[in-house]
C-alpha cells in the first residue's frame, strides 16, 4: 500500500542546531517558499504549517504560496475559541476554491494556558474540547451546504451558511491530533484523520485501537497519520551522529528551562513527549531508532527517526502496519532535510504523489442583492 509523506514548513525557525540562535537561519517568504517549492517537485503530498505565536500566521503563508506550487496541499490550523465556526467555513471554503482543492485543517485546542490566555481563551482542558466539539459540528455542517441554527453551551449560530462552496466535496478533510479521553471522543465523532506524535510503535497501536473502536460505536471510520522528525543520511553511522549533532550545543540549563514550561502545559500528549525521555540525555533512543532527542528543548513532536533509507523506511512500514497511511515528516533544516529525505528514503518507499489538479467548472454569480445571489450561471476555468 502506497504511503503520503508530507513535509513541514517550518515558520517559527530553522537551523542547524536546537536550543541556540547558533546555526539560526532567517525565515522569510522567499525561503519558505524555497522550502514548499522543495516539497512539491520532490513529490510530498502536502506541508504543515504550525500555529501559535511563536509563528508565522499559517492561513497567510499558505495563501501565498498557493500560485507558487503545483500540487502541495497545505494543512492549516483552526482554533476554536479564537475564531467564530461560520467565519472559519468561509476562510476554508476561500482556501480552497484559490488552491484548486489543496486545502486541509487541523484542529488545535492549545495546550499552553499563557498562550491561550494571550488569545482570549480562558477555559480548562476539558472545556475547551467541549468548545472544539461544538465550533466543528457548526463549521463541518456549514462547508456540507447546510444552513446552520446551533446553540451550544459555548456555540451559538442562527441561520449561518456558505454563499461560496468549497471545491473538495462534501467539504476539505478535517485532521487532528490529541491524546486525551475527551480528544479521542472528538476525534471518533468527526474527524476524518487523526494524527499521534511519534510515539513507539506499541503505545501508538494502543491510541489507534481506541480511537477506532470509539469511531466504530457511533458508525464511523477514522484514517490515521503521524508527526515525526526524520534524520536520513547515507549510512547509519552518519545518521546517528547528526543526531548528536543536532543537540550539540543544548546545555542542561536550556533542557530544565523547556522542560519546565512543558510541565505548564495541560495537553496530555505532551506529557507523554516529556516522559519518553524525561530530560535525560542517555536515555533518548526509545524504540529502535526512535530518538527523542528533537523533544528535549522543542515542545509538540519531540521524536525522530534515525538511519539509513533502509532502515527509516522500515520503521515507516512498522508504523504503516498498525494503520497509518499518512507521515508528517520534518528535519533541520528544512530545505536540505527535505532533498535527502526525497533522495535517501523515497527510493524505499511506495510514496503517493499527489496529481496537479485540473481545470474545473465555477459558477458565475452577479452581483449580491439583499445578501444573495441572482440565478448561477457555469463557466468553464482553465
Amino acid at each position: 500500500m502506497s504511503v503520503s509523506i508530507f513535509w513541514f514548513l517550518p515558520t517559527h525557525g530553522d537551523g542547524h542546531y536546537l536550543g541556540t540562535a547558533e546555526g539560526a537561519r532567517p525565515v522569510d517568504h522567499a525561503y519558505l517558499q524555497q522550502v514548499a517549492q522543495a516539497a512539491d517537485r520532490l513529490g510530498f503530498g502536502g506541508v504543515l504549517i504550525p500555529t501559535g505565536r511563536s509563528c508565522e500566521d499559517a492561513w497567510l503563508v499558505a495563501a501565498s504560496l498557493i500560485p507558487v506550487t503545483q500540487r502541495l496541499r497545505f494543512l492549516v490550523a483552526l482554533r476554536p475559541g479564537v475564531i467564530s465556526p461560520t467565519q472559519a467555513a468561509r476562510q476554508a471554503a476561500t482556501l480552497d476554491r484559490l488552491s484548486n482543492g489543496r486545502a486541509l485543517f487541523n484542529l488545535v485546542t492549545g495546550g499552553d494556558p499563557e498562550e491561550l490566555a494571550g488569545d482570549g481563551v480562558f477555559l480548562d482542558h476539558r472545556e475547551r474540547y467541549a468548545e472544539s466539539a461544538e465550533f466543528t459540528r457548526v463549521w463541518r455542517r456549514v462547508l456540507e451546504g447546510e444552513t446552520v441554527d446551533y446553540e451550544g453551551k459555548h456555540v451559538k449560530v442562527r441561520g449561518a451558511r456558505l454563499m461560496f462552496k468549497p471545491v473538495q466535496q462534501p467539504r476539505p478533510p478535517l485532521w487532528f491530533g490529541g491524546s486525551s479521553e475527551p480528544a479521542q471522543e472528538l476525534a471518533a465523532e468527526q474527524v476524518d484523520v487523526y494524527l499521534t506524535w511519534g510515539e513507539p510503535p506499541a503505545q501508538v497501536r494502543e491510541k489507534i485501537e481506541q480511537v477506532r473502536a470509539k469511531a466504530a460505536a457511533q458508525g464511523r471510520t477514522v484514517r490515521f497519520g503521524i508527526r515525526l522528525h526524520v534524520i536520513v543520511r547515507e549510512t547509519n553511522e552518519e545518521a546517528w551522529q547528526a543526531a548528536d549533532r543536532l543537540i550539540a550545543n543544548v546545555d542542561d540549563a536550556t533542557i530544565a528551562k523547556a522542560q519546565a514550561a512543558f510541565q505548564r502545559a495541560d495537553s496530555v500528549g505532551q506529557r507523554r513527549m516529556a516522559a519518553l525521555h524525561g530530560g535525560r540525555r542517555d536515555r533518548l533512543e526509545i524504540s529502535p531508532n526512535l530518538w527523542a532527542g528533537v523533544g528535549l528543548v522543542r515542545s509538540g513532536a519531540g521524536t525522530a527517526l534515525v538511519g539509513d533509507g533502509p532502515t527509516v523506511a522500515a520503521r515507516i512500514k512498522e508504523y504503516e502496519a498498525l494503520g497509518i497511511e499518512t507521515f508528517i515528516l520534518s528535519g533541520y533544516p528544512h530545505l536540505e532535510e527535505a532533498y535527502r529525505v526525497g533522495e535517501l528514503l523515497f527510493p524505499h518507499l511506495d510514496v503517493q504523489v499527489p496529481l496537479v489538479p485540473q481545470p474545473r467548472v465555477v459558477q458565475a454569480h452577479g452581483e449580491a442583492v439583499a445578501n444573495d445571489f441572482t440565478p448561477e450561471k457555469k463557466v468553464a476555468r482553465g
